[in-house]
C-alpha cells in the first residue's frame, strides 16, 4: 500500500510520504538522514525536461517512470544533495486531480 498526500496551498504543494512510497524512489528518500525531502515542481513535459537536464545534472536517482499515481517522473539531487522531482501528470486520473481547483489546505490522497 503506497500512503501519500498533498496539502495545497495558493503558491506550493507539500506533500507527505510514508517509506513504502520511498521505495517506489529508489529508496532515495532516507528517514533520519536528512535525505526525506522531496522538492516537487509540476512541469509541462517530464520528458523533455529530462533531455534538458541530462547533460548537467550529475546525481540522477530515478529516469523518466510513471509512478503508480499517475504522475510521469525525474528525480535527482541538486548540488546540495536534496532530492528533486519534476512531474508530469500523464493519466486520466492524474491530470484531472491537477486540473480542478483546490482550496487553501485541502489534502489529496494520491
Amino acid at each position: 500500500m503506497v500512503v501519500f498526500a498533498e496539502v495545497h496551498l495558493p503558491s506550493c504543494t507539500i506533500a507527505f510520504g510514508h517509506t513504502q512510497t520511498a521505495q517506489l524512489f529508489n529508496n532515495s528518500a532516507r528517514p533520519a538522514d536528512n535525505h526525506t525531502v522531496i522538492i516537487e515542481f509540476l512541469v509541462d513535459d517530464v520528458d523533455k525536461e529530462f533531455e534538458r537536464l541530462r547533460t548537467i545534472v550529475f546525481e540522477w536517482v530515478q529516469e523518466p517512470t510513471t509512478m503508480p499515481w499517475g504522475n510521469r517522473s525525474i528525480l535527482f539531487r541538486d548540488p546540495d544533495g536534496n532530492l528533486v522531482n519534476l512531474f508530469t501528470p500523464v493519466t486520466e486520473e492524474a491530470i484531472k486531480r491537477f486540473s480542478e481547483p483546490i482550496t487553501g489546505t485541502q489534502a489529496a490522497a494520491r
